[in-house]
């Protein structure tokens, strides 16, 4: 593999993109303060827009490394970023990456993140040279598999309480894709 940090990249709709300041007040408004978008992910909403700005700093931090990556996903007709998408944890050995996502309610069901995702996805495979890509999602929210559906991810298994979300302890279910699929 050969990491290249978090490049800018586009699809027909949408910029992904580092994340800067400037997209505390979109990030906090667009979907981090939403309790629904939240719900079954790992972090609280956001109280404010000087929460996700320090989030925001956090990450800029982080893109020192160029085994980072997390982008903010900027829809070009709004010019405001909706979401983010990142590599949420590696497995050099193998060459694996798991996803992660969050996407702002306004644009649910717009095929929107299985557009960005799926540009996280040929990058990971054709540019760095990953091998395996998964994603995990709690079983009460079926909407994220449908998404990885959508990646061409193949379901792997549902892993009994084996993570936390803002629910508690759940069972998650694991869907992955490998660079020959």
């Amino acid at each position: 593999m050969e990491h290249k940090g978090t490049v800018r990249l586009e699809t027909e709709r949408l910029i992904l993109r580092r994340l800067v300041p400037e997209d505390a007040e979109a990030m906090y408004r667009n979907w981090a303060s939403d309790s629904e978008v939240t719900r079954f992910l790992t972090w609280q909403p956001h109280g404010s827009p000087e929460v996700s700005e320090a989030f925001i700093r956090k990450t800029m931090a982080q893109y020192e490394d160029p085994a980072a990556y997390s982008w903010g996903i900027e829809l070009k007709s709004l010019g405001q970023v909706i979401g983010t998408v990142s590599a949420v944890h590696w497995d050099e050995k193998v060459e694996a990456v798991e996803l992660g996502y969050a996407l702002g309610r306004p644009w649910w069901g717009q095929g929107l993140m299985p557009e960005a995702a799926g540009r996280v996805m040929r990058f990971f495979f054709d540019e760095v040279g990953v091998r395996r890509i998964c994603a995990k999602h709690d079983v009460n929210n079926p909407q994220s598999g449908r998404v990885m559906q959508k990646l061409g991810m193949r379901f792997e298994g549902t892993l009994r309480g084996a993570a936390w979300s803002n629910q508690g302890i759940v069972d998650v279910t694991v869907y992955a894709r490998l660079r020959e699929d």
